[in-house]
């Protein structure tokens, strides 16, 4: 994998906050904590996508017919088979 070197421009505030994770013993530096921060982005940007396609999913499908007792059952169904 290819690493590409970015100038970034902090404020003090930060800065300290960024060298308090470091001094934490967390992370062994800077730059392993911001791609970190980066990772979770990334990650949290990819649920929330899902989470929208989920939902679209839902308005798209319409009105149903069954009541919430049937959905819910369904739903702990599918949980369960995923569960293993």
């Amino acid at each position: 994998m290819t690493t590409v070197r970015k100038t970034i421009t902090l404020t003090s505030k930060l800065d300290e906050w960024i060298k308090s994770q470091t001094n934490d013993g967390e992370f062994t530096n800077d730059s392993e904590y911001i791609r970190d921060l980066v990772r979770r982005d990334q990650d949290q940007k990819s649920k929330l996508l899902a989470l929208k396609a989920a939902i679209q999913e839902g308005l798209d499908s319409g009105v149903s017919d069954r009541t919430v007792g049937e959905i819910w059952a369904e739903a702990e169904a599918r949980h369960q088979a995923k569960s293993g």
